[in-house]
């Protein structure tokens, strides 16, 4: 009887402890949702003109809408699409008249050795980024051949001398082909915890049916020794 209420003390706690984490990781999954709502919302904000001050806290995602000229230079940032391949970010300077900014115009194939200037003042739609692509991994900037491998904000910047701002375009008044636009968007924001919880749960049930299982076997062997 002892060793029988053992049993059932081991695998109720278990189980409880599994399927507590279960309803932990269901309540994050609520506020990462909650989470990626509210920046999906700001995205698609009405946009505002790019204020002189900015927090790459509180202003990322921030719509913005600005005026000026395209500058001939640029860099590119080596990245992948799905079902595309690889390709580069084109990343220009953007001069609204007293002011420079960084513009992301998007994507264009690996193979695309021509990225058009454009003349004249144009207007652009879009988002403020300041992204953490870097790691302890990332290569160092191939400036011979303009390769970079992420958007380092601060380091892109100081190449085009420009301020440490990045607006990621979203719609231009202009055909910027073979460029095709990246918006901001919410896909890359990690959401696993349904996984996580259905793993935890899983977990609890397994270890429930071994609990009970065992806890038979035992008291089998109890009554056959009885």
């Amino acid at each position: 009887m002892r060793r029988s209420l053992f049993l059932i003390v081991i695998g109720a706690g278990g189980a409880a402890i599994l399927l507590w984490l279960g309803f932990w990781q269901m309540q994050r999954l609520e506020w990462k949702l909650d989470v990626i709502a509210d920046i999906d919302a700001r995205i698609e904000a009405s946009p505002i003109p790019l204020p002189d001050v900015l927090d790459p806290d509180a202003d990322t995602y921030l719509p913005v809408e600005i005026r000026g000229v395209i500058a001939p230079d640029y860099l590119r940032v080596l990245v992948s699409q799905k079902e595309i391949g690889a390709g580069y970010r084109i990343i220009s300077p953007f001069d609204m008249g007293g002011r420079r900014v960084l513009l992301d115009r998007g994507f264009t194939p690996v193979a695309q050795t021509e990225i058009p200037a454009h003349v004249g003042s144009v207007t652009v739609r879009g988002n403020l980024q300041w992204p953490q692509e870097t790691d302890g991994f990332t290569p160092e900037p191939d400036t011979a051949n303009n390769i970079w491998f992420a958007r380092e904000v601060a380091d892109m910047a100081e190449a085009l001398d420009t301020e440490p701002v990045l607006v990621v375009a979203s719609h231009t008044s202009f055909n910027d082909a073979p460029i095709s636009p990246l918006p901001v968007d919410t896909s890359a924001i990690p959401n696993d915890h349904l996984q996580y919880a259905i793993t935890w749960f899983s977990l609890a049930a397994i270890w429930i049916a071994m609990s009970l299982a065992f806890i038979l076997r035992v008291r089998r062997a109890s009554k056959r020794n009885l």
